[in-house]
């Protein structure tokens, strides 16, 4: 199972949440839009779509007149964003585990069993985890909360995929999911909840983890209390 960027833009957005997250771009790098375009052989329309994206999930800041460049946020500040997104997925599990169809059941653990995780890319394992998480969001057949749920995933969408490089990230990941699977199977639904509480701190904490070994020091990447120096050069 190999997941395929549908568009230009989201191969530039991907890529550029990597080095991003995994302190290739320093805080406070500039990003020139016209060189992003030229390295991955677009027009500046995809490369500016990437940044606008990029851009709502936090990676990056456009300023008027001066174009982009990379975000600053603390570990307290992507802390305070998962713990958000913890009780929301929370929620999620608990009301998904009573008010599944038995059609929504049976997909999620399909899903499940019939991925493999061992030796699996990132992008692979990214589209799986993306499904997993959507097939319970619609599962609480609560409109607002699936949507509340869906907003805040996007904007933690690349920090969410930068845990998976950490060591062994997704075996256990993987496994988190079948344990949740497993509760609410079993109509389990406050634990079910708790689990997965669990599931997105570990990844919160498998990031912050990823992102300092990433960079050899104590932070890494777009985790820096202040900017780093402008790079006009980067792209």
């Amino acid at each position: 199972m190999t997941r395929t960027p549908t568009t230009l833009a989201e191969t530039i957005r991907l890529r550029l949440a990597d080095d991003i997250t995994a302190g290739r771009l320093a805080p406070g790098s500039v990003i020139d839009e016209s060189a992003l375009a030229e390295r991955f052989g677009a027009s500046r329309t995809p490369a500016r779509e990437a940044l606008r994206e990029l851009a709502a999930a936090g990676l990056v800041v456009i300023e008027p007149r001066r174009g982009a460049r990379v975000a600053t946020i603390t570990l307290e500040q992507l802390a305070e964003m998962f713990e958000l997104m913890a009780e929301t997925e929370a929620m999620c599990a608990r009301l998904a585990t009573f008010r599944m169809t038995a059609t929504e059941r049976f997909a999620l653990q399909s899903l499940h069993v019939d991925f493999r995780p061992l030796d699996t890319a990132v992008d692979a394992y990214d589209d799986y985890n993306r499904g997993f998480h959507n097939l319970l969001y619609r599962g609480t057949h609560n409109s607002v909360l699936a949507e509340h749920a869906t907003a805040l995933r996007l904007r933690l969408a690349p920090y969410r995929r930068a845990q998976f490089r950490e060591d062994r990230r997704i075996e256990r990941s993987f496994a988190e999911h079948g344990a949740i699977l497993d509760q609410l199977l079993r109509g389990s639904g406050e634990e079910a909840a708790q689990l997965m509480r669990v599931h997105m701190l570990t990844a919160s904490a498998a990031l912050a983890q990823y992102m300092r070994r990433a960079n050899g020091a104590g932070t890494a990447g777009l985790l820096h209390a202040e900017p780093g120096q402008d790079d006009p050069s980067a792209y």
